[in-house]
């Protein structure tokens, strides 16, 4: 019954109604391994959306985010590239580590906040789409995402705490898809990030992507840093081995480079001043917002837990300023929407919002750094 995936949207649920238990895992693992995607009924994204919102009917209504026109006039011949950065919170954790006070536990059942989850992907459309924290990968994302067009790469931390939890889905790690029918896979690496020289239990996933419409190659990088406080410098190293990676991968920056993570860290810490000052000059999309263009947004996360109010801006998309360019940005919810419970929520899936820019490229390929 656990790869018992339909041929019609009526029997859709089979795979979003029900939650593998951990020990069905690896048994569901193995039962993917024999299905090929491609062979799978293409599921209609707007049949899609209805059933997570017949799940969703009876919590309160979902916030509306608008885009933000960054570039004036942006001409291009060709559509953007839609990229969209998330960290969902693990299942596991939200139930069973995080301990936000004021979230009830109602709030987190997987059954609906997955539909929340799936509900805010299906709004945005994303041509890219790069999530951390990912624990259901194998029973939801990819099953469902694959039938929507997106070809899904999933790296596991190596000692994920969702296994600490008792009745988890496995390990949480890095997921990142595209779709099928705007960009062909040229290169794909699974990076175990080290810091002072020693692997650690942090993940990025790099791969390089044709784009049909142009023909051109760039790359995308999804990354989930070290958390907690007092573990800068290792965050710091953990930066310098990505980005070390990233220019090998991009040969120095020849091939355009978008990186999306939860960096864990403040505007303030030295992994970003390694990013901003990078040779692969990367610029961050969401500063683009600020009436000046230099600032980040002040939070970008917001959740209580028993140690007090936690309001940071962790999560960014860095791309190569000198050779793509941000048309539109997705606005951040106000204060007034995320509510005095702050996140997660009845209405919001996960303690960290999402991020979504569209890019372009910039039309002169050969401009240089």
């Amino acid at each position: 019954a656990a790869c018992s995936m339909g041929n019609s949207t009526s029997r859709l649920y089979s795979v979003l109604a029900k939650t593998l238990s951990s020990g069905a895992v690896s048994q569901h693992q193995d039962c993917l391994g024999q299905l090929d995607s491609a062979q799978l009924d293409p599921i209609d994204p707007k049949d899609l959306l209805e059933e997570c919102q017949l799940v969703l009917q009876k919590r309160p209504p979902r916030f509306q985010r608008s885009f933000v026109n960054v570039k004036k006039n942006a001409a291009s011949n060709h559509r953007p590239i839609r990229v969209m950065q998330w960290n969902i919170l693990a299942q596991a954790l939200g139930e069973g580590k995080d301990n936000f006070v004021q979230c009830p536990m109602e709030a987190l059942k997987w059954e609906e906040r997955k539909c929340l989850i799936l509900e805010e992907i299906l709004a945005y459309k994303p041509d890219i789409l790069c999530l951390q924290e990912v624990d259901h990968y194998f029973d939801t994302f990819e099953p469902l995402l694959s039938r929507l067009g997106y070809q899904c790469t999933f790296f596991p931390k190596p000692w994920s705490p969702c296994l600490d939890v008792e009745r988890n889905n496995g390990p949480d790690g890095c997921a990142l898809f595209f779709l099928k029918e705007r960009f062909e896979l040229v290169s794909s690496a699974n990076i175990r990030l080290t810091a002072m020289k020693l692997k650690t239990n942090q993940v990025a996933i790099a791969q390089t992507l044709k784009c049909h419409e142009t023909g051109r190659l760039f790359c995308i990088a999804v990354t989930h840093l070290k958390a907690r406080t007092g573990w800068e410098r290792f965050r710091s190293a953990q930066g310098c081995d990505l980005l070390q990676n990233l220019n090998s991968i991009t040969q120095g920056a020849k091939i355009p480079l978008i990186v999306c993570g939860d960096f864990n860290a403040e505007p303030t810490e030295e992994v970003y001043r390694e990013f901003s000052n990078s040779s692969l000059n990367l610029n961050s999309a969401y500063k683009l917002l600020s009436p000046d263009g230099q600032s980040e947004p002040p939070y970008t996360t917001w959740k209580i837990r028993p140690s007090g109010e936690c309001r940071h801006t962790l999560d960014y998309i860095w791309y190569s300023q000198h050779a793509l360019n941000v048309n539109s940005a997705l606005g951040l919810l106000t204060e007034e929407q995320i509510g005095p419970n702050r996140l997660p929520s009845f209405n919001y899936p996960s303690d960290h919002l999402s991020l979504v820019c569209d890019f372009s490229f910039n039309q002169d390929p050969d401009r240089l750094l």
